[in-house]
């Protein structure tokens, strides 16, 4: 299962998803001038976790980010988590190419895969740093979008995470 493409719609206080900085809630919709133009319409955004505020012309905000997960997308991922069977890549340089292309598609599911596949990686032995780089971040991601979605913490998200996996944190 893999996230449909849906249209983000955007008003104030809707929440979002950002690829590099998680779950965050758009402030504010108007217009303001950009570059010297006119004046276009923007966006607003503010990312608690990184207390990190983005304004962007409104026409880039689709492209930017998507709606986060609701609690039955939130268990559908729980399950694929549990249920994927895939592999990574044995030669480091192409799995390291791969977890970066994935984590920059911002799809809960291809997050999923990164993490349980570093997972049963690192059962076997230890990581590599870019590894742990991505494996830390797709926890983080997930954990975040799990939490927003079914109204518990980060920590008890990241609870259910090691559980999916099948392993240890």
């Amino acid at each position: 299962m893999r996230l449909q493409e849906q249209a983000t719609e955007i008003s104030r206080g809707s929440a979002v998803h950002h690829p590099h900085h998680g779950i965050g809630k758009v402030q504010q919709v108007g217009k303001r001038r950009f570059a010297g133009s006119n004046g276009a319409d923007f966006a607003q955004l503010y990312f608690k976790r990184d207390d990190l505020t983005l304004i962007m012309p409104l026409q880039d905000v689709a492209t930017a980010v998507r709606r986060p997960l609701d609690a039955s997308q939130a268990g559908a991922l729980l399950d694929y988590i549990e249920h994927w069977k895939g592999k990574c890549s044995r030669q480091w340089k192409a799995r390291a190419a791969a977890h970066q292309e994935a984590m920059q598609r911002n799809d809960p599911f291809e997050y999923a895969e990164v993490c349980k596949g570093l997972c049963q990686l690192e059962s076997e032995g230890t990581l590599r740093h870019t590894d742990r780089t991505h494996l830390n971040r797709s926890i983080e991601f997930l954990a975040d979008e799990l939490a927003f979605a079914l109204d518990k913490t980060p920590d008890y998200a990241r609870m259910l995470i090691v559980k999916a996996t099948g392993t240890t944190e």
